[in-house]
């Protein structure tokens, strides 16, 4: 092969990805803004000590949207209905931790089950009902776009409204209380936006891998960061190039989306771990 074959298999490869990236166009945009709100509510999910909930939450999504698919309906408002269900049950339940995590146990293998039992009775193709647990982002469709922004701008609007008494409560919970702060009334309208956001994630990302977009980028976000804006801004980043950087690198493939999703997501929070250790070892030694 020649040079010049060689030059043209490679613009024939970039033309083609380029083709294909035309076509998911929708996914990208699906990927980069569930990125960014779920690296947003997902810092106040590490700062609460919720990423239990988020579990607990996806799996009562996951039986809605399965009960969706079986009666014919559509699958986003059954994960809207499963997910905002488990959300106010555990904003109401589970004021305490320990109420909220026994709550929140309660609830998993129960929606797990209702979904499982809902899934086994469904006849329809094995993709939708394997896309409730993995996702489906590389075929996300216009009008599934539009209620993936819209959900998620009601969501971004919600969290601005209520940003910082939120923020003041789950720093301070007992301080927030005390100056005022309507905390069991914060709480409970976080968790509802905690519940959209998992409901429209399961759609694209399915109920299994969540927790790769809403808890890990604010995870690796608090790693390396510590003010009030750059860790927002971090979680928003890597929430982003985490989701978009596994639509860009999934059409190039194979696999499905979501190894690629939840692996950049993991890398990015190992090297933030392996920052956050080192300078803490440089400021241990700087103290000596």
């Amino acid at each position: 092969m020649n040079f010049d074959d060689i030059g043209n298999a490679m613009f024939g490869g970039v033309a083609q990805y380029g083709e294909i990236l035309a076509l998911v166009s929708n996914s990208v945009w699906a990927g980069a803004i569930l990125g960014l709100v779920g690296g947003l509510i997902g810092l106040f999910v590490m700062q609460r000590d919720m990423a239990f909930a988020v579990h607990g939450i996806s799996e009562l999504s996951f039986a809605g949207a399965a009960a969706a698919l079986l009666i014919g309906v559509d699958v986003v408002a059954g994960s809207l209905v499963g997910s905002l269900l488990a959300a106010a049950i555990i904003g109401w339940l589970g004021a305490r931790a320990r109420d909220r995590n026994s709550i929140i146990g309660v609830l998993m293998p129960f929606g797990l089950g209702l979904g499982i039992l809902f899934l086994s009775l469904y006849n329809g193709r094995a993709a939708g009902r394997f896309s409730l647990l993995t996702g489906q982002i590389v075929s996300v469709q216009s009008a599934q776009l539009g209620w993936l922004a819209g959900i998620c701008g009601l969501v971004l609007v919600g969290l601005l409204l209520i940003w910082r008494p939120l923020r003041f409560d789950s720093l301070d919970p007992q301080a927030a209380a005390a100056r005022g702060v309507p905390v069991v009334g914060v709480s409970f309208a976080f968790m509802l936006l905690l519940g959209l956001v998992v409901a429209v994630a399961v759609h694209i990302i399915g109920a299994l891998l969540v927790m790769a977009l809403v808890v890990t980028p604010a995870a690796a976000a608090l790693r390396v960061a510590t003010g009030p804006v750059a860790v927002p801004v971090l979680a928003a980043v890597f929430g982003i190039s985490a989701a978009v950087g596994g639509i860009l690198l999934a059409i190039m493939g194979t696999l499905p989306v979501s190894p690629y999703i939840t692996t950049i997501s993991f890398v990015i929070y190992l090297v933030c771990r392996a920052v956050g250790a080192r300078r803490e070892r440089v400021t241990r030694l700087s103290r000596r």
